[in-house]
């Protein structure tokens, strides 16, 4: 049995979030919970901090952090027992001072296995059981606080779509542009990048996920920016295509069929739908327009504190689409050694269908 002493704070606050977890506690059959993934922290107890693991058991809960957070974890968090350690939380949980029980759960694929390793080491009496997905069904729907920051980031990514429209041009690198792109989203008011921005130009375009390289903007080509930020942990998600100098017939075909295959995304998606569902809807369209081998990713991805959250829009998810979950809707025809075209907004889904979140306009711009 754990040594409990007298100095231990106990947190008995009624939280949702908290509940809702340890609800899951009950369900699997454990004792407490470590949660070492710090997006899903943030969502739990509002700490920002980039050093965090939260404990969780049946009556109480502990964020564990460093010195360099001692003020900002008294600040943020207001339903966890901050516990400053200089030594790591491992060695917290070895003074025996914590109700850990006999089963505590952890996230698989957020904790090293060297880790997991010295913990089980460190704590032979402890069932340390693997789990996977313990936040996806609990992120996925936003709360009312939780759109209006996606909108805020979202405001945030048109206007900085405006300003590269001011600058894009064959005198240009695609890596200056993506410098552009990140200054103007802290001028702006973001915290920083959502990711690193993509910027590629002629033949680059067709690599989905190119990094901006040091070439020029190619002149007489289509140019794909995808960029975001992030606004109180919270990320946007934006992908325009513009043309720079005068098109080819094909790159023009290709990019209408992006917009009404994009238009048809937007018009198909609703509650309680599979997510293969909706990829497949649109998916069939572009192989209907003679595209099937040119959209090569998924359809889109839901939207939180991070930039991927579940589910993916993608042939194989059989998960349905809440009442309340932002996605994004991005198809995308790559044409290889040749161009690229992707158009990508966020929306908000409601019992009477998708929401755009306000954008920047899709019409193909040519500058």
């Amino acid at each position: 049995m754990p040594n409990m002493n007298d100095t231990l704070e106990i947190a008995q606050t009624v939280d949702p979030k908290l509940h809702a977890l340890r609800s899951k506690l009950q369900d699997e059959q454990l004792d407490a919970w470590l949660m070492t993934d710090l997006a899903n922290i943030r969502w739990t107890t509002g700490f920002s901090g980039s050093n965090a693991v939260l404990l969780l058991t049946k009556e109480s809960a502990w964020l564990f952090t460093d010195g360099r957070y001692a003020e900002q974890v008294k600040a943020e968090v207001k339903n966890a027992i901050p516990v400053i350690t200089q030594d790591g939380f491992l060695e917290e949980l070895k003074t025996g001072k914590y109700p850990l029980g006999t089963r505590v759960g952890f996230q698989a694929d957020k904790l090293p296995f060297a880790t997991v390793e010295k913990l089980r080491k460190e704590l032979p009496d402890i069932e340390l059981v693997p789990k996977t997905g313990v936040y996806d069904d609990l992120i996925v729907v936003k709360t009312f606080e939780e759109l209006e920051k996606i909108k805020a980031a979202v405001a945030i990514t048109d206007k900085v779509f405006q300003k590269l429209l001011e600058i894009l041009s064959p005198n240009i690198t695609e890596r200056e542009v993506a410098a552009e792109i990140s200054y103007w989203n802290k001028r702006f008011g973001a915290e920083r990048d959502a990711f690193e921005p993509i910027v590629a130009s002629g033949p680059r375009a067709a690599l989905p996920h190119a990094r901006a390289s040091e070439k020029f903007i190619q002149n007489n080509s289509l140019v794909v920016i995808d960029m975001g930020c992030v606004v109180e942990g919270y990320c946007s998600d934006q992908t325009r295509t513009v043309a720079v100098g005068k098109i080819s017939t094909a790159m023009r075909q290709a990019y209408e069929t992006v917009l009404e295959a994009h238009l048809l995304g937007i018009r198909e998606a609703r509650v309680g739908m599979m997510a293969k569902e909706l990829d497949g809807v649109v998916r069939n369209f572009l192989a209907e327009r003679g595209y099937g081998e040119a959209f090569s990713h998924a359809l889109g991805h839901s939207v939180g504190l991070q930039v991927h959250e579940v589910p993916t829009i993608g042939r194989k998810t059989d998960m349905r689409l809440p009442a309340g979950c932002v996605i994004t809707i991005e198809p995308g025809v790559y044409i290889p050694n040749e161009f690229g075209v992707r158009i990508e907004d966020m929306v908000y889904l409601t019992e009477a269908g998708a929401q755009p979140l306000p954008s920047a306009p899709k019409h193909l711009i040519e500058l």
